[in-house]
């Protein structure tokens, strides 16, 4: 097995990256503005000039930077690091020099005294702030990288989970319909093939609400082939259903859930009620089922539940809520997210 290079330079190869880049060479000038040095005060002229020039120089430098990123992971790593903090330092220079020689802007504004002092300095702070901003978007970089891993990892184990956890019983149901109700046996397992479909390509991509919602009930009309009248389901959605996309297979898990550590365990089975709105912006959205009183109903779902909540918080950010709470003999699942 292969295993590749490490690649510890961050990628600033995009514009958000760019923007970035540039946003912190903006806030050091904006420090240093406030506590100039040497207690020499800034015009609104010097304050642009030393503004355009941080700018310049944090261009140029991700530029650089962008394009020798795979020549610099050739080296090892302490060299490679040294080359990628010595690149911004080398450009902070050359354009600190070419503001001396072309006698733009105020030198004395960033480092009061002679022209070789503001070079210096420039190379100096240039230096520090670029080896920080380069950690920084290091940092960065792996703690997504390990978020997407995370949830990769999540789909993979829901994708595992999903394929033995009914599939015998949805075939033993659909075999015992073959000869007493053909077409209703043939639209099961076309429900079965969708459901698996959907779990195979779970990591690919993100759906409409509508695609999840038409597979949870598909999934539902498997397990109604079980249970009969022991399952009763109530749908509440709003019209027309709103226009926003999610990770593939956050509805069908938790209506599994539902019906696994609900309504299966009951006696006398119970009905699963979906309810959607709108409101202030968000989508709520909310599933109950009734359950045993014991509470076993969190130990069972709760590693689905922990996988849905991270995956939406990658494909939504931190603005999703999802809850859960038993009270009494009911199970309670609610989820709030931004719509776009």
């Amino acid at each position: 097995m292969l295993t590749p290079k490490p690649r510890w330079l961050p990628n600033l190869c995009s514009v958000h990256r760019l923007v970035a880049v540039l946003g912190v060479a903006q806030l050091v000038v904006l420090v240093i503005a406030l506590a100039p040095v040497g207690g020499n005060r800034w015009s609104f002229e010097d304050f642009l000039s030393v503004s355009a020039f941080a700018a310049w120089v944090a261009l140029a430098s991700a530029v650089l930077l962008c394009g020798l990123r795979d020549r610099v992971h050739h080296l090892t790593a302490w060299v490679g690091r040294a080359v990628a903090v010595l690149v911004p330092t080398a450009v902070a220079g050359v354009c600190a020099w070419s503001v001396q020689f072309l006698g733009l802007g105020n030198p004395d504004a960033l480092a009061p005294g002679t022209g070789g002092g503001f070079i210096a300095s420039s190379m100096v702070l240039t230096g520090l702030i670029g080896g920080v901003a380069l950690r920084y978007f290091y940092v960065r970089d792996e703690w997504q990288a390990q978020v997407q891993a995370r949830a990769k990892a999540s789909v993979d184990a829901l994708q595992a989970r999903i394929r033995p956890h009914f599939l015998f019983n949805s075939m033993n149901s659909i075999a015992s319909l073959v000869r007493t109700d053909p077409v209703n046996a043939e639209r099961a397992l076309e429900d079965l093939a969708d459901l698996f479909r959907a779990a195979l390509g779970a990591g690919d991509g993100d759906a409409t609400l509508q695609q999840e919602i038409e597979l949870g009930k598909r999934y539902l009309a498997i397990e109604k082939l079980r249970l009969r009248d022991r399952l009763r389901v109530t749908w509440k959605l709003p019209e027309p259903l709103p226009e926003i996309r999610l990770p593939k297979l956050v509805l069908q898990p938790l209506l599994e859930n539902a019906v696994v550590h609900g309504v299966a365990l009951l006696p006398d089975g119970g009905e699963i009620e979906v309810a959607m709105r709108v409101a202030r912006g968000r989508l709520e959205l909310r599933i109950t089922n009734p359950c045993l009183r014991s509470g076993g109903h969190d130990a069972g779902n709760g590693h689905a539940q922990a996988s849905i909540a991270q995956r939406l918080a990658f494909h939504f950010g931190p603005g999703i809520k999802m809850t859960a709470r038993q009270v009494d003999e009911h199970y309670f699942c609610e989820i709030s997210l931004p719509m776009p």
